[in-house]
């Protein structure tokens, strides 16, 4: 059974305001961001937000992290396609963590598999435990 998500709404400028001034933010401006697939509960991936990327995710509903390497904002999807709509946005007790819960389009992870996790250590080694479901090549040949 798929869950139908509501349309989404922009938080208003006065909630903005306010989440950004509660969560607390690395030196560098960052905040680490889990997604977690909505009506599953599969943890998707891990990134970095910063206050831009923040606002943008709670305005456009589609979700926007910082990305460290390029120095930029980066719109998880723009160039793949594999795009996260932001379903609810929550941050934890010590307001250092975001949990986005998304609906995520096709794959999340850049190596074409559905979630960034699929290292397993175990006692007899390290395990790839999840296949590739689309060629790196082509998710990014747009």
């Amino acid at each position: 059974m798929t869950m139908k998500n509501p349309p989404f709404t922009p938080i208003p400028e006065e909630t903005l305001t306010a989440c950004l001034a509660q969560l607390a933010f690395t030196d560098q401006g960052l905040v680490p961001a889990i997604a977690q697939q909505h009506d599953t509960g599969e943890i998707l991936m891990m990134a970095w937000m910063n206050e831009a990327a923040v606002r943008e995710s709670l305005t456009t509903g589609v979700v926007c992290y910082w990305s460290r390497s390029r120095q930029a904002l980066w719109r998880k999807g723009e160039t793949s396609g594999q795009v996260q709509r932001l379903v609810h946005f929550r941050y934890d007790c010590d307001r250092d963590c975001l949990l986005l819960l998304v609906d995520q389009t096709g794959v999340a992870c850049h190596t074409g598999r559905r979630n960034c996790f699929y290292h397993e250590v175990t006692s007899d080694g390290i395990k790839v435990i999840s296949k590739v479901e689309i060629d790196p090549k082509t998710l990014y040949s747009k």
